[in-house]
Order: C-alpha cells, then structure tokens, then sequence
C-alpha cells in the first residue's frame, strides 16, 4: 500500500515538472533548442518537443517497468490470494462445525471439520473437535483415525493430543485403553497435574488399588488434589489393598503391605481393624493379640473389644485375665461382658460365663449372647434349658429382621413378610 502511494507521488511529481518546464518555455516564447550529437550524425530540435519526448519516454519506461514487475509477481500475488481464501473457508467450516457440534449434528460436524483441516490455521482444533464429534455417535475407529491426523499435522502438540484421546477413552469407560495412553503420556512429561489425574480416575475405575497406590505420593506432591481428598484417597485405597489381600489369607503379604502403609494411614482405628480381622482370618492372631489390646487401650472400640474375643490364644484364662481389667473402666458394657462369656466359656468357667452373658442379656439382649448361653448350658448338660435360649436367639433375630424391614419398605421381599404377619 505505501509502495503504490509513493509511486502515484512520484508520477504526479513528473507531470507537475513537465507542465511547469513546458510552461516555462512557452513564457520565453519557446526559445531555444537542443543539439544531440552521436559521431557523425547530430539531430536538432526545438527544447519544448525535447521536454515532450523526455516526459513520454519516462512515462513509457515507468509503466513497461510496473509491467514487468506486476507480471514477474503475478505468479506470488494468486498464490497468497488463493492461500487467503482457502484460510477463509477453512474458518468458516470450522465456525459451521462447532455449531453443528454444539447443536448434536455430529456427522454433518465431522464433514465441516474435516473437509478444510487441512487449510486451518488451527487444524488442532479441527481435529480434536471431529474426534469428540465421532465419539458421540459412537464411531470410535473414525475417532481414533481423526487423532493420529491431529498427531500428523502438529506432532508438537502430542501431550495435548493425548490427553484427549485419554479423556474420550475415560469417558466411553474405554479405562485399560485410558490408562496405556496416560502412562506413555507420563513419560513424556513426568508429573504432569492434568496427566496424573486422569491416571487417578483410570486406576480408581480399574479398581486397581496397587497402581493408585504408586501415584498417590505424585498426587500428593504436585499438589493435584486437596489434602483432605489425598487423605481420603489414601485411606480407601489402602483398606482396599487389605481387603484384596485377606482373601488369600497370607499373613506374610498382608504385613508386608501394613508396612508401606504410612504411618498416619496405619494410626486410623478403620484402617487398623481392617488389618487386624484380615490378620486373624489369615490364622496369625497371636502377632496382632497385642496389638489389639494397645488399640483398645488408646480407645475404647466396641469392634475391636469383639475382634478380640474372636482371638484364640494358647492361654486361655491368661487372655480372659486381660480382658476382665477392662471391667473396671466399663462394668456395665454388654459388648464386653459377653466377650467374657464367650473367653470364659473358652476357658471352661461355665459358672463366670453363665455370670457374664446374664449380665449382657440383661443390659443388651443379642442373638450371639443368647446362643453362648445355650452353649453353656449344653455343656452343664441342661438341653432343656439351652434350648431355651437358642430359641430366643432365634425369635430375637427374627424380631430385629422384621423391624428392620418396617423401617425400610423397600427392602426386596418385605411385600411377602407384610402379607405373612397379616
């Protein structure tokens, strides 16, 4: 543009001095004249048609000049206009595909997307746009397709690339496909917040607790997740961990992972119970006995007070010791009470295990207390009476199953538990 006005400048600037040159001459009554000489010949003229001839012979030069200069970029002025209105259409179809995209139109979105990609300033866009488009109608082969043509045309952006691929994958429950995407994605860029995220979410769907245990201190320290979501995090993923570890019963797995559980998780009463039933079912409940008795001593937990009547130990009476100086602190405790029951009646103390469970019943009636009563007196030799009390047991538990179920009607089956009691 500056160019073409200099060059208007330049022309008008011409004929304004061959108009004032011609004028000139025409003032002084257009005298003089001009002799040109080339070896023997010579040519004379009259300066006014010298001042004519010089002015068209610069206008014929300049516009032979524009000339070949406009024809010489001829060639650079269509390619740019063609580039130009390639990048134009590819702007509008890229408008037409989001709203088409926006609007639920997703094939017709592809089609936009895809037929100027190629042209687009952003063809990222395009791509990762028809690749969301395809998902949604469930063409996930022309999905896949549309990514490796994101990852062609802008290798650069692979993380970005990838982390969608991931996010679609996640999102069609695609979560092993999700979770080999992410870890080549963690490689190329190591504790990446987005990146380690989407791994939490794939792990977690997986319910692959080892794995979410390997990232949870990358979590942690890049700061992907809150401190009371970390916590929370690490607590059900480890007391999965155990629970997934207590169905081979092997102790010596099951206390290896005890070990790499942090020390803050492993203080957790939840955590710490869960570790110590699975330990009991794994037949190593002489190691934990006295950890279950410190537990219980720090805090008072009627859980962990029936996990320890669930211990055997070699010496019985020695166990029941133990347990009896808790009377002194919870005397009237129905839950401790028949635990001693039951640690008596394991000793052969039938006298104090006839004491302890009438106590319990007494203070809290229970299905378990009402049969170890029944077990007592089976072994006094009294079927009558242990009878009895396995029947009450059973009418007790049976009383608890159907108030449970006249509080909650819509438990299955309490249609048919109505109509028997009617």
């Amino acid at each position: 543009m500056r160019r073409a006005i200099l060059y208007v400048i330049g022309l008008l600037l011409v004929v304004v001095a061959t108009v004032v040159g011609l004028r000139y001459v025409a003032a002084n009554g257009g005298s003089g004249y001009v002799i040109v000489g080339i070896g023997q010949w010579s040519v004379e003229t009259s300066l006014l048609l010298t001042v004519i001839v010089l002015a068209l012979t610069f206008l014929l030069l300049y516009v032979a000049v524009r000339l070949m200069l406009t024809a010489w970029s001829l060639p650079k002025i269509l390619k740019q206009r063609r580039h130009e209105q390639r990048s134009k259409l590819s702007q509008e179809a890229l408008i037409a595909g989001l709203i088409e995209s926006a609007e639920g139109n997703f094939e017709t979105a592809e089609k936009h997307l895809i037929r100027h990609a190629a042209n687009s300033g952003v063809p990222l866009i395009n791509y990762l746009t028809a690749a969301r488009a395809a998902q949604s109608r469930g063409a996930l082969e022309q999905r896949d397709e549309y990514l490796k043509l994101a990852q062609e045309n802008m290798p650069e952006a692979e993380l970005a690339i990838g982390l969608t691929k991931a996010e679609l994958q996640l999102s069609n429950q695609q979560f092993e496909e999700a979770l080999e995407s992410l870890t080549e994605l963690d490689k190329i860029a190591p504790s990446h917040a987005a990146v380690l995220k989407k791994m939490h979410q794939a792990y977690a769907s997986l319910a692959d607790w080892e794995g979410l245990s390997m990232i949870i201190p990358q979590l942690k320290s890049n700061k992907v997740m809150m401190e009371a979501e970390i916590k929370l995090l690490e607590t059900e993923t480890y007391s999965s961990l155990i629970k997934q570890k207590s169905e081979a019963r092997d102790a010596v797995a099951l206390r290896n992972l005890w070990l790499e559980i942090p020390e803050h998780i492993r203080k957790a009463s939840g955590i710490q119970q869960l570790y110590f039933a699975a330990m009991i079912e794994a037949g190593a409940e002489i190691e934990v006995e006295p950890l279950v008795r410190q537990a219980i001593g720090k805090e008072w937990s009627e859980t962990l007070i029936v996990m320890y009547g669930c211990i055997h130990m070699p010496d019985t009476v020695d166990q029941l010791t133990k347990t009896e100086a808790w009377l002194k602190a919870h005397p009237n405790d129905a839950i401790l009470l028949r635990v001693l029951g039951k640690l008596s009646l394991r000793a052969n103390q039938l006298d104090k295990a006839k004491s302890y469970l009438k106590t319990s019943l007494a203070a809290e009636p229970s299905v378990e207390a009402y049969q170890l009563m029944g077990d007592v007196l089976m072994k006094e030799n009294d079927p009558l009476s242990a009878c009895q009390f396995f029947r009450n047991g059973l009418l007790f538990a049976s009383n608890e199953v159907i108030a449970l179920i006249e509080q909650n009607p819509d438990i299955e089956g309490s249609e048919g538990v109505e109509t028997e009691k009617a």
